[in-house]
């Protein structure tokens, strides 16, 4: 288990950034007389995915935000989404457009993505965005990365010049972060499923983000003292499935639900 000497507190400072936000939307609102409107395409009945759908519905209802959901059958075709992402292109009053992922296995993901206009694309998913990434020109970029290079900067954690160790090469996660950091003139290196010798890679990071899925990937000796540590991972671990020490370190959440959540830093 990693000894914490500071700990970070992403709930608090995601609260400062919503306070900032909802002055900016009330703003927007006075002098512009305009409401941002996110619109989310739920296809099928994924249980994860409605959970995720509702979070950032509720996110948009308390910073000011106006929010709809689409939801399709699991049953439609590529084009009968892509005509959804028409008419939603096309709609001056929604702002941001997401699909949410994982999309049934007959749905082609590219041509999903690849439909939504790169100026509503707010998962930042889209090539255009992607590429204006990798050149540096200003574009919409997916917010957990983007999340976790605001989190240091706001925490004045100096980024330039420091060795930033990614675990896991997601295009979700990890890849844009790898990017981003590399923008901001740290020394990256990137660790996947073939790395050989990860603790190696992990012992030498002044800085190290992990985004795996996989519960308890790293140990407290797989970091140096002094190294900050931001743990992306989400693993839901049910009572059949947990080892004996994860039951006793986890009691409470066994018997009261059946399951756990952890990271994948130990």
């Amino acid at each position: 288990m990693i000894k914490i000497a500071r700990l970070i507190s992403g709930t608090r400072i995601s609260q400062d950034i919503k306070n900032e936000i909802t002055e900016e939307v009330k703003e927007m609102k006075r002098i512009k007389g305009i409401v941002p409107g996110l619109a989310a395409v739920l296809v099928g009945d994924n249980p994860a995915s409605k959970i995720y759908v509702g979070s950032k519905q509720r996110g948009c209802e308390q910073v000011g935000f106006k929010s709809e959901s689409i939801k399709m059958d699991e049953s439609v075709s590529t084009e009968d989404v892509l005509k959804v992402l028409d008419r939603l292109n096309n709609r001056e009053d929604i702002h941001g457009i997401l699909v949410q992922l994982p999309l049934p296995e007959q749905i082609d993901k590219a041509k999903v993505l690849e439909a939504i206009y790169p100026k509503k694309d707010v998962d930042g998913f889209h090539p255009v965005n992607i590429g204006k990434l990798v050149t540096q020109q200003e574009c919409l970029v997916p917010a957990t990365p983007l999340g976790i290079i605001e989190m240091l900067k706001r925490e004045d954690i100096i980024i330039k010049g420091k060795n930033a160790t990614v675990v896991g090469h997601s295009e979700i996660v990890g890849k844009p972060t790898i990017l981003l950091l590399l923008n901001e003139w740290a020394t990256v290196t990137i660790c996947h499923i073939e790395t050989r010798d990860l603790k190696i890679h992990t012992m030498d990071a002044d800085i190290l983000i992990v985004a795996t899925g996989v519960p308890y990937l790293i140990k407290g000796d797989m970091v140096k003292e002094g190294a900050v540590v931001i743990d992306v991972g989400i693993n839901r671990i049910t009572k059949d499935k947990a080892n004996q020490e994860l039951l006793e370190r986890r009691k409470e959440d066994f018997e009261k639900k059946g399951a756990t959540l952890i990271g994948d830093v130990d």
